[in-house]
């Protein structure tokens, strides 16, 4: 079993961003439903099949439509499942396929890497697999970068959500299902 993020771990996240360590729990409960690993110890993961179809340029969406398609969707079964997409992503373009995965507990896309001062695309990885201590350190990383923790203070879901997940956080009720997170977690 991985390690889990200790409360300690979620009060320091809290102190950097300034903001309720309900707001961060209610994030992660919503992203990833509690845990940041499945069963057999690998990092939850999001296969986003448009995101490799951007980053090949569309290279191989004839020969693999569910691999990689301009539209977003065709995601399947969570869990195990998401890891056999990434499987034939990655023998297709490895680099890419890492990039167009959500992960961990917070769903961080790969192709944040950079952005987030990760040394390369492989120590984020790593970073991924070894704890939810390390999601947690992206998810602080991420909100800084892009200039969200404002919202999470003051408990704007739908300008969280919208920023934080993209456009579709209506049709997901994301806004909503953070709502009630937090309210469960304060």
């Amino acid at each position: 079993m991985k390690p889990t993020i200790k409360y300690e771990d979620y009060e320091r996240a809290a102190r950097t961003l300034k903001c309720e360590v309900a707001a961060i729990m209610a994030v992660a409960h919503v992203e990833s439903t509690g845990s940041g690993f499945l069963f057999d110890g690998r990092p939850k993961i999001l296969y986003e099949r448009h995101i490799f179809h951007r980053l090949t340029k569309g290279r191989w969406s004839s020969s693999h439509p569910n691999i990689s398609n301009a539209v977003a969707g065709g995601y399947g079964k969570a869990g195990v499942h998401q890891h056999d997409r990434l499987a034939i992503a990655a023998a297709l373009d490895r680099n890419s396929a890492l990039q167009a995965c959500s992960w961990g507990k917070f769903q961080i896309l790969g192709e944040n890497w950079k952005d987030l001062k990760y040394n390369s695309l492989q120590e984020f990885i790593n970073c991924m697999y070894r704890s939810e201590a390390e999601h947690l350190d992206s998810f602080v990383r991420f909100i800084q970068r892009n200039r969200l923790d404002g919202y999470l203070r003051t408990k704007n879901w739908s300008e969280f959500a919208r920023r934080y997940n993209g456009p579709a956080y209506k049709k997901n009720k994301y806004d909503t299902k953070m709502s009630a997170a937090y309210n469960k977690f304060s």
